[in-house]
């Protein structure tokens, strides 16, 4: 009875892992610049990674395969986000500036704003 369960619980964390990372791949597609979008691959591709560890933890049969897992968890949960901020903070102090408002323009009826580039840099910024 409890393998059913867990088998049930870890195809549950596989799908929502994998469903987070397609959202993760969409929002790099779709948003407009290279913040939003680093925020959209870093937010869900970390959580997403870990619900796909949690899964296979949960399917694995012996001790030192969990903790392995459970190690490759911990440097994700530990590197991921500080190796995000450090890419958008080089790309910040390279001239990389976030869209603004001024940045965009109403777009056609019934759609959202539409950025007019993608980046700007700052004067003086090679």
């Amino acid at each position: 009875m409890i393998d059913v369960i867990l088998d049930v619980l870890s195809r549950g964390l596989f799908l929502l892992g994998g469903l987070l990372v397609f959202a993760g791949a969409l929002g790099v597609l779709r948003f407009p610049d290279f913040y939003t979008r680093m925020h959209a691959a870093g937010v869900t591709d970390t959580m997403g990674a870990d619900l796909v560890l949690l899964a296979m933890a949960l399917q694995a049969d012996d001790l030192i395969t969990i903790v392995k897992l459970f190690f490759i968890f911990v440097f994700l949960v530990l590197t991921s986000p500080v190796s995000t901020h450090a890419a958008a903070h080089a790309a910040f102090v390279g001239g990389l500036r976030p869209l603004t408002g001024a940045d965009l323009t109403p777009a056609e009826e019934g759609e959202g704003p539409r950025p007019v580039r993608a980046a700007r840099r700052t004067e003086g910024a090679s």
